[in-house]
């Protein structure tokens, strides 16, 4: 079977990238799922699963998302988390300590992943990290043609 890359696209730049982590249990375990989602769409412009929460990986995901979609000119829009802000500031990118507003995006698509991961919560016993990231994944492609 071949593997196909489920990350979101997107033709979009967006002036405005809303980012945050929440816990969800893969096999038991506590992993963070780190999201980017444009706030004027509600669309995932790029989604992934971690074991850990270090500011290391957060760099890792902001450079795959800086691979994957224009994030040069946007400003994103964070909570008070260290880490995420840390990251930005080394990679030279635009953020906006914000609590409310457009930030609450990323919120709502949170709520959906949770309620949907919660859902299928036998599909996330005895699998593999990589599965459930590329199951996950396939849920952000699915949710952003559900926006359009």
């Amino acid at each position: 079977m071949q593997k196909t890359d489920l990350q979101p696209t997107s033709d979009t730049i967006p002036n405005q990238i809303a980012v945050d982590e929440t816990v969800i249990r893969v096999t038991g375990e506590r992993c963070w799922l780190y999201a980017a989602v444009n706030p004027a769409t509600n669309e995932f412009l790029h989604s992934q699963l971690f074991q850990a929460l270090t500011t290391q990986l957060t760099l890792l995901f902001f450079r795959d998302l800086r691979e994957k979609q224009q994030v040069e000119q946007a400003t994103f829009l964070v909570d008070e988390a260290h880490h995420l802000q840390t990251a930005l500031t080394r990679l030279g990118l635009r953020f906006q300590y914000i609590r409310h507003g457009n930030r609450n995006s990323v919120e709502r698509v949170f709520r959906e992943v949770k309620r949907r991961t919660s859902s299928f919560s036998n599909a996330f016993r005895n699998v593999e990290l990589e599965t459930a990231e590329s199951w996950l994944q396939a849920c952000a492609v699915w949710h952003n043609s559900c926006q359009t």
